[in-house]
């Protein structure tokens, strides 16, 4: 986990290369502080690599991220008030890349679509 203890996975299902995980937010990490003090809201960024540890989890191996084809963030991710998200990852391996899309809501609010592309690392 690059930013330690940012959240838990609460859990993780894998079916036919679709991941259903639910991601339990540490609403007093210190991410949140600075962004944004009083009102937090979850970096974007964050979220991505969320995506990312999820997709190398399923697959057990490290990835590098080198293509964002589609990234729309839709809402935004408020700690205090949607502390648990759902994440859906949509992977196909192609060769020495790996292909996902991804949704991240919360209750029944879209909050991040994305289509990557990453590379496989040895």
């Amino acid at each position: 986990m690059l930013i330690k203890e940012l959240y838990s996975i609460q859990s993780f299902t894998e079916t036919d290369g679709m991941v259903q995980a639910s991601v339990k937010l540490n609403r007093s990490h210190e991410v949140f502080k600075g962004h944004f003090p009083g009102n937090p809201i979850m970096p974007g960024v964050c979220t991505i690599q969320i995506v990312k540890e999820l997709t190398e989890k399923a697959l057990d191996k490290k990835l590098f991220l080198s293509v964002v084809s589609n990234v729309k963030f839709i809402s935004i991710i408020n700690p205090e008030k949607n502390e648990t998200i759902q994440v859906v990852l949509n992977i196909s391996e192609e060769e020495d890349a790996v292909k996902v899309k991804n949704t991240v809501s919360y209750e029944h609010t879209l909050a991040l679509k994305l289509n990557a592309t990453f590379k496989v690392l040895s």
